[in-house]
C-alpha cells in the first residue's frame, strides 16, 4: 500500500541564511549588479508599508520586555534583548516577519550609530592630555590585536577577531553592530556575531562588578580607578556605572575616558572599511572609489564635529542618547532573531576565545599604563 503523500516531506529544508537581508546590515556595498539592486529597491518601494508591521511588532514587544527586565533587575538591557531575540528566533520562520526584521536590523542600526555622535565632543578628547590619550590608543590597539590573535589561535577567521577586538576596544555591543555591518554575513556568520555579542555583554557585566573591587583592593586613587575602568570595560553604561560605584570623582574621569573611546568609533570604522573593502574585489578600483564610506559612518562623524562646534542642549543630547539605545536594542533583537541557536551551539567554546583574549588584554594594558604613571 502506497504511503499517503506528505507535503511537509517534499518541503526543502529551512535555510536561515537564505532569508532576505538576514543580518546583512548593509550588504548593498557588496552587490555586483547595481542596476538589478536599483530595480529591486524600486519594486520594494511599491509594496505596502503594512508589510513591516508583523516583524516590527515582534521586535518591539521583545524590546519592551527587555527594558522592563533591565529596569527591575538591573541587568544589561542589550544582553537581555539579545537573549530574548535568540529565544524568539522561531518567529523568523514566518515569511510575514521578514520585511520588519530587515527594517529593524538594518535601518535601526544605522540611525542608532548616527545618534551616538552627539554623545562626545572633540573637546572632551582634548581634555585628556597627550600622554593619557596616547596610552588609551595603545590600550585600544592591544585589545584589537588580541582579538585578532585569539581568532587565529582558535582557528577562526580574522573577521571574528576584528569583530571581537573592535567591540572590546571601542564601545561594546554598539561597536560590534557597526563592525558587523561592515564585515557582512558573507564573511562572518550570524551565529558567530550573536555569540560575540553575548560574550562582550557578559564580559562588560562581569567587569562592572569586579574592576571597582580590584581598584579598591589595589588602593588606586580616584583618577587611576576612573582610568582603569573607563579604558578597559567595553559598554558605555557598564563602564560609567562601575566607575561611579567606586566614587563620583572616578565616575567623572571614567566618563571622559569612555567617551573618548566612543569618539574613535568613526576612525576605526573607516580604517576597517578600507581594509576589508580591499578584499571584496575593490583592489583594481580607483582610490577615490575605495574610500567611499557608508553614510551612517559619515553621519556619526558629522554629529561629533557638529556637537564639538556648537553648544548642543543637554535635552537634545539626552534625547539622542535614549533614541540611540532604543534603536540599537531593536537592531540587536532583530539580528538575534535571524540567528540559528543550533549553529551557535555548534561553534563551541573556541568561538568565545577572541572576546576573552581582547578583554584580558585591555585590562592588563590599562594596568600597565597605571604602573608607568600615565595617570
Amino acid at each position: 500500500m502506497q504511503a499517503p503523500d506528505n507535503p511537509a516531506a517534499r518541503r526543502p529544508p529551512f535555510d536561515r541564511d537564505a532569508l532576505p537581508f538576514g543580518g546583512d546590515l548593509f550588504g548593498e556595498l557588496y552587490l555586483s549588479d547595481q542596476e538589478g539592486a536599483a530595480a529591486r529597491a524600486a519594486a520594494r518601494r511599491d509594496l505596502p508599508r503594512s508589510r513591516f508591521l508583523p516583524g516590527v511588532a515582534v521586535v518591539a514587544v521583545a524590546a519592551g520586555a527587555a527594558a522592563w527586565l533591565a529596569e527591575h533587575y538591573g541587568f544589561p538591557i542589550i544582553l537581555l534583548g539579545l537573549l530574548l531575540g535568540l529565544a524568539l528566533n522561531f518567529a523568523a520562520r514566518e515569511e510575514a516577519t521578514h520585511p520588519g526584521l530587515d527594517l529593524a536590523s538594518r535601518t535601526c542600526l544605522r540611525w542608532g550609530i548616527v545618534a551616538l555622535g552627539f554623545q562626545v565632543t572633540l573637546a572632551q578628547v582634548w581634555a585628556l592630555g597627550p600622554w593619557p590619550f596616547a596610552a588609551l590608543l595603545a590600550i585600544m590597539g592591544l585589545s584589537f590585536g588580541a582579538g585578532l590573535l585569539g581568532a587565529r589561535v582558535s582557528g577562526q577567521s580574522r573577521y571574528a577577531g576584528i569583530l571581537a577586538g573592535g567591540a572590546t576596544a571601542i564601545c561594546g555591543a554598539s561597536a560590534a553592530l557597526a563592525l558587523y555591518g561592515i564585515i557582512g554575513r558573507e564573511r562572518l556568520s550570524q551565529a558567530q556575531f550573536a555569540l560575540t555579542l553575548v560574550g562582550v555583554s557578559l564580559a562588560s557585566a562581569l567587569a562592572m562588578s569586579l574592576y571597582p573591587v580590584i581598584a579598591s583592593e589595589l588602593g588606586l586613587r580616584d583618577a587611576q580607578a576612573g582610568f582603569l575602568i573607563g579604558a578597559s570595560i567595553h559598554d558605555v553604561a557598564q563602564a560609567i556605572g562601575g566607575a561611579f560605584s567606586f566614587s563620583d570623582a572616578a565616575g567623572s574621569e571614567a566618563t571622559i575616558i569612555k567617551l573618548s573611546r566612543v569618539a574613535l568609533l568613526g576612525p576605526v570604522l573607516i580604517l576597517v572599511s578600507l581594509w576589508i573593502g580591499g578584499e571584496a574585489g575593490q583592489g583594481a578600483r580607483p582610490v577615490w572609489r575605495r574610500v567611499t564610506l557608508p553614510w551612517f559612518i559619515v553621519g556619526f562623524v558629522g554629529l561629533v564635529v557638529l556637537g564639538s562646534a556648537v553648544a548642543v542642549p543637554d535635552a537634545v543630547r539626552g534625547a539622542t542618547m535614549t533614541a540611540s539605545k532604543a534603536l540599537l536594542l531593536l537592531a540587536v533583537i532583530a539580528t538575534a532573531m535571524r540567528s540559528d541557536l543550533a549553529r551557535i551551539l555548534d561553534l563551541g567554546w573556541r568561538a568565545a576565545t577572541p572576546v576573552a583574549c581582547a578583554t584580558l588584554a585591555s585590562f592588563l594594558a590599562a594596568m600597565a599604563a597605571l604602573w608607568l604613571g600615565v595617570v
